[in-house]
Formats: C-alpha cells, sequence, structure tokens
C-alpha cells in the first residue's frame, strides 16, 4: 500500500485525503494548527464562536463528493440548512432587493421591485446560466490540464462556449440583459469572488451566480466549520490519518529530486507523494527555495508575475441584541460601484464609497451566540499588499471605527463583547501571498489551462491542492482541487 502525506487539513487537503483513502492508499494528513479547516477556521472568544473564512456555500454535491469517496456521504454527516433569501441587498438610494431561492420566487421579487420586462429577461438569464454551468463545469473546472494545448482537445464545448459570449466581459452582459442598475450589482458582485471587477471579468464567471443565484445557499448546522470537521471525520473513519500540530518544514527529496517524503519538527514522515496545500508561491518559498518560481505564482512583495486578487479586512464581532430587519448574508453597496473598483484595483487605495458584506451567522447557528446575542462577520474589500499602499499597521484603528459607523448607521446592534479585526497583514502571516486570502485572480492568463498546474515536473513526487492552482478559488472550486490532486497522484504511483 503506497503511502501519501497531505500537508495541510483545510478544504483541498480534505477532499484530496477522502479521494486518496478511497483509492486505497495510506492517508497522512499533516496540519499545524490544533483543529482541521485551514481558511475555513474558527475563533472562540467568551462565548462567541466565529466562522473565520467562507461565508456562503453553494453546490453542496462537491462536498459530498470526496465524503462519498471516503465510503460516507453529505446526508449521513452535514444537516444543511436553505437560506432563503440567500442575500439581501442594500442600496444608496434605500431600496433593498432580495435573492430568493428558486426561479419563480426570484422573477417575483425581480417583477414586484424592478418591473415586467426585467422579470422576463431573468426568464431567460436563467437558461443562459444553467446551460453555461452545464457546459463549463465539467470541461474546464473538473479537469486537469497538462498545457493550454488541451483545451482543443474537447473543441466543441469551446466553441459553445465561445457562441454563448463565455469569453465576454461580465458586466457589459449583465448591462445588456437588464434595465435596472441595481440588478446590474446583483447579478456581477460575484466577480470580485474570482478577483476581479465586473467590468473586466470573463462572462463565463457568471457560473458563480448560477452557483449562488440559481442553485441556491445553505448553511451546514455547526456553522461553516462543521464542512472541514465533516470531511477530517470521513477521511479518519476511512483509515486516514489526521496529526495535528504538527508543522512541515521541508520536503525530503532523494538523489534524483524525487519527494520522498517530508519532514516536520517531530521528525521526518516518509512518502511515496506527497499533496501540498500550501499557497503555491509561499509553498515555493519555504519548502522549494532553489527552484525558479513559475512566473505564473510569482507575486510576494511585488516582484513582477501574477496577479493577486484583491484582499479584505473582517471584523469578527460579537455583540449583544439580535440584528432587525437582516438576513443571514448582506449585502450594503455603496454608491460609487465602478469608482470603487478603481480603488480597489488600480489606486491601490481603500474604497472611498466601499460595497460591504456582512454575514450574520448566529441566526442560524444555535452555537455562535449566547441568547438574546449575535456574531457578526463584516467584510470589506482592500487591496492587496502587492498593490497597496496602505500602512495596515497605522490603518487598523481608523478601519475599526469607520466600520462601527457603517453598522451604527445601517441598523446593527453594536455593544460589542468581543472582537477581532483581520487585516492584509495577517492574511501574510498566516501564509497567503500578498495578504490576500483569494489567491491569484481569475484573469484570462490565470484561467483554465493557464492557471499554475498542481505538478511541476522538475519535482516528481510533488501534487499542489487549494485555490492557488486548478481550478481556483472558492469552496466550489477547492475541493474539486482535491480531487484533482489525488487524480494527479494516482498517475504519479500508476496506481489508476
Amino acid at each position: 500500500m503506497s503511502h501519501v502525506v497531505v500537508v495541510g487539513a483545510g478544504l483541498a487537503g480534505l477532499a484530496a485525503a477522502c479521494h486518496l483513502v478511497g483509492d486505497g492508499h495510506r492517508v497522512t494528513v499533516l496540519e499545524r494548527e490544533d483543529v482541521p479547516g485551514g481558511r475555513a477556521g474558527r475563533l472562540t472568544r467568551e462565548g462567541f464562536t466565529f466562522d473565520t473564512g467562507p461565508t456562503v456555500l453553494t453546490m453542496p454535491d462537491l462536498i459530498d463528493r470526496p465524503l462519498r469517496a471516503a465510503g460516507s456521504s453529505l446526508a449521513e454527516r452535514l444537516e444543511l440548512t436553505l437560506l432563503d433569501p440567500a442575500y439581501r441587498a442594500f442600496y444608496a438610494d434605500g431600496s433593498t432587493l432580495e435573492v430568493r431561492h428558486g426561479h419563480e420566487a426570484m422573477r417575483a421579487e425581480i417583477h414586484r421591485e424592478c418591473g415586467s420586462v426585467d422579470a422576463a429577461a431573468f426568464d431567460e438569464f436563467v437558461v443562459w446560466l444553467r446551460k453555461l454551468y452545464l457546459t463549463e463545469m465539467p470541461h474546464f473546472i473538473d479537469r486537469n490540464f497538462d498545457s493550454p494545448v488541451d483545451l482543443v482537445s474537447r473543441p466543441r464545448a469551446a466553441a459553445k462556449l465561445l457562441a454563448m459570449g463565455g469569453f465576454g466581459r461580465l458586466g457589459p452582459m449583465i448591462r445588456r440583459r437588464f434595465a435596472d442598475e441595481r440588478l446590474h450589482r446583483l447579478f456581477s458582485f460575484q466577480a470580485l469572488y474570482a478577483g476581479l471587477d465586473p467590468e473586466s471579468a470573463l462572462a463565463l464567471y457568471a457560473v458563480i451566480t448560477y452557483m449562488d443565484s440559481i442553485e441556491g445557499v445553505y448553511f451546514p448546522q455547526g456553522g461553516m466549520r462543521a464542512i472541514p470537521t465533516a470531511l477530517a471525520d470521513a477521511a479518519t473513519d476511512a483509515g486516514a490519518e489526521i496529526r495535528y500540530d504538527t508543522t512541515v518544514t521541508a520536503l525530503v527529496r532523494d538523489s534524483g529530486g524525487r519527494v520522498r517524503g517530508v519532514a516536520t519538527g517531530e521528525g521526518v514522515v516518509q512518502a511515496d507523494a506527497v499533496v501540498c496545500t500550501i499557497d503555491l508561491p509561499v509553498a515555493y518559498e519555504w519548502l522549494l527555495p532553489e527552484l525558479k518560481v513559475p512566473r505564473a505564482v510569482r507575486g510576494i512583495g511585488g516582484r513582477v508575475g501574477g496577479d493577486y486578487s484583491p484582499s479584505c479586512v473582517v471584523w469578527h464581532v460579537g455583540v449583544k441584541g439580535l440584528p432587525q430587519g437582516k438576513a443571514h448574508h448582506n449585502i450594503h453597496f455603496g454608491q460609487d460601484w465602478n469608482g470603487a473598483f478603481d480603488d480597489l484595483l488600480r489606486g491601490g487605495t481603500l474604497m472611498r464609497d466601499p460595497s460591504r458584506l456582512v454575514t450574520i451567522h448566529s441566526l442560524d447557528d444555535d452555537e455562535a451566540a449566547p441568547d438574546g446575542d449575535s456574531t457578526l462577520y463584516v467584510l470589506e474589500p482592500t487591496p492587496n499588499l502587492d498593490v497597496g499602499r496602505i500602512d495596515w499597521t497605522a490603518e487598523r484603528e481608523p478601519m475599526k471605527e469607520r466600520l462601527m459607523e457603517f453598522l451604527q448607521g445601517a441598523g446593527y446592534p453594536t455593544d460589542v463583547v468581543v472582537e477581532e479585526l483581520v487585516t492584509p497583514l495577517d492574511w501574510k502571516d498566516q501564509g497567503m501571498a500578498a495578504g490576500t486570502p483569494f489567491a491569484l485572480a481569475h484573469t484570462f492568463a490565470q484561467t483554465g489551462p493557464f492557471r499554475p498546474a498542481n505538478v511541476d515536473k522538475r519535482v516528481p513526487g510533488l501534487v499542489f491542492a487549494g485555490s492557488g492552482t486548478v481550478p481556483g478559488v472558492g469552496v466550489p472550486m477547492v475541493l474539486p482541487s482535491g480531487r484533482l490532486a489525488a487524480e494527479r497522484v494516482n498517475q504519479l504511483l500508476g496506481t489508476r
């Protein structure tokens, strides 16, 4: 039985472990923290528990897949609640829109708030989104690429995507379909998940809009942190070993350069293959310092190379009191939409008129806060450290003050019991390149076969997984990333 070491018990690493153990490998997962989750982590203070990473769960079947590979299932491991509305959007003019679950409910919302023409346009939009997803997922997301030439291996799918306008721009495409400017924002803000503004994002990234606006947004009992726990439990029940509080310090390689294991503070763990989920540029810097970093994954410290997504500040706030008139996910759009992106992506400054996300996990998670209290997850996009010109040491307290002023003005409870602000400097300290938790942006040159590969021919026996490699950023991407890494391991070891 071959032995595979997985570095990191985040979602990608745990998905890889589930698939690998299901394929008959002996699997050891090494995690530096004392709990699973990685970026999908948790913070507990004075009776409040915060999910510190992703807050939006879509496409739960992508969780079911690795669980089934390990002999379990989503139904066995997680209890999900459908969030309806998925989002409540607040606009600068005082109006609101909700992203409702289901075609008819969302159509009725648009008809009531935006009129019959936009409601009819939504019917056509749903058909287009569904075709886009069915074309894109199997051919361009859930597969390994060995080179850009692989694009021509499925010419019919590529031609279909081209004919559908997938290689156009998202913002203009949305504007052509809908008259109400509020819908332009509601159906294009998802471009930020891909690290881009809607005007430059490819229209094919409307697939993210499909995932949350059509397929629905869910919340697991026990919080988002329940997802890595479920994956970890399934992997260990199937025979994998997870060692927490264990930091990998080096790769062990033989005289021919092949990876034969890893070194930790406790000694060497030998392996036939290693799956590494450390952020790619950081992995090269820490574990492969002798190699020239591939151009696509450079970018640390402003070096010429990869384009990184914007970063963000997240303010975790435990407050007394319950919010009124708010949903689980609340988007507060600023008035100057395009100007905010200019600040964020090109000016390297804080947005003068920011849009913000406020997630209230405690509305659907009884463990998140004491009775009568609430947890607020307040996110504001910021420049990453490569393009930003912000002194975050000096900016921490002013940022808290601005976020508090925003919460008060938006009607949230603000009697603070506990709080913690996470800035781009903190993301960097956690091992995230350019100080962003969103990795490489999904520009055309960093998408699909052009994205950094999950293998480096110079380092046989090593496979990468996570948001920095294929297929990309976000929970619906990093879970398949783990499966694709397991597929690579099987190819390397000749087991499939």
